[in-house]
């Protein structure tokens, strides 16, 4: 297997429970993510799944520094960055990027697609000039499959499916190397899912991205990634290569979980089919 380019050691994550909170003095923390070790190896791609509450974003979003571990290790690239602030994370970041669920909530609606992409060129001192800051986005557009010209609308002005590229194209203009996705698909219909995951699936490939996607539709994880960890109350349950613990889970969570959602038979054309039908 190839050395992994994050791998987690006993990670633990905790939030203050202000429901609890004493008139004088900080929240009691309550642990959401109990002690995670995960290894990912360079281009490849893990999915993360597991019912609503399992720990699926709060580990995503550790694994990309949005949220601060308050215990364990994360080593990205040899380095453990867990306890790192901000201003030595800053340098980083371009490196480590998300996409978000909600393309609809994560856009500015009040700014151009255009001035959204060139954001992230802008705030780490990429892209040159202006007008070569105009041409990089047009580029973006256009390798997630949009006209150049959408640089010129407005987020309302697309649809789910375009608004999602845009949020791929975003995450992909300081050419990172780690991308967690977070239920990009999860309300996009059928033919739009098949197009959002054949474009993934092309630019992990050329673009050699190491990936995680979190998802709870398993037939989706099954196609697109090399290795599956199930999560259950914040705690992985069971890891391995997708095909082998779909086809033989081991742990009784993981039955029950691929019990309770059917696989259908997925033949190997699926997603061409499916964009080729919209």
């Amino acid at each position: 297997m190839t050395a992994p380019l994050v791998r987690l050691e006993g990670l633990r994550v905790a939030f203050p429970d202000r429901s609890r909170k004493p008139l004088f003095g900080p929240a009691p923390a309550v642990e959401v993510v109990h002690g995670i070790d995960l290894a990912i190896p360079r281009g490849s791609a893990l999915g993360l799944v597991g019912e609503s509450g399992s720990g699926k974003t709060t580990i995503g979003r550790a694994l990309v520094r949005l949220v601060r571990p308050s215990g364990g290790a994360l080593f990205y690239d040899g380095v453990d960055i867990a306890g790192w602030d901000e201003d030595r994370l800053h340098p980083l970041r371009s490196r480590l990027q998300m996409i978000f669920q909600d393309p609809q909530s994560s856009l500015n609606p009040r700014l151009l697609i255009g001035t959204t992409l060139s954001r992230p060129l802008e705030a780490f001192g990429r892209g040159g000039t202006r007008a070569a800051r105009r041409r990089r986005v047009g580029e973006l557009l256009e390798v997630v499959g949009l006209p150049a010209a959408f640089a010129a609308r407005y987020p309302h002005e697309l649809s789910g499916g375009q608004r999602q590229r845009v949020g791929i194209a975003r995450a992909l203009a300081l050419d990172p190397e780690f991308i967690v996705a977070d239920e990009i698909v999860s309300g996009l219909d059928v033919s739009s899912q098949a197009q959002i995951l054949l474009l993934l699936r092309r630019l992990r490939a050329e673009f050699n991205l190491t990936l995680v996607f979190i998802s709870h539709d398993l037939s989706v994880v099954r196609v697109l990634c090399d290795r599956v960890a199930v999560l259950s109350a914040g705690r992985v349950v069971e890891e391995g290569e997708t095909a082998t613990v779909f086809a033989a889970p081991q742990h009784a969570y993981t039955r029950e979980l691929l019990a309770s959602v059917p696989l259908p038979e997925i033949e190997d054309g699926w997603i061409m089919a499916e964009t080729a039908a919209g």
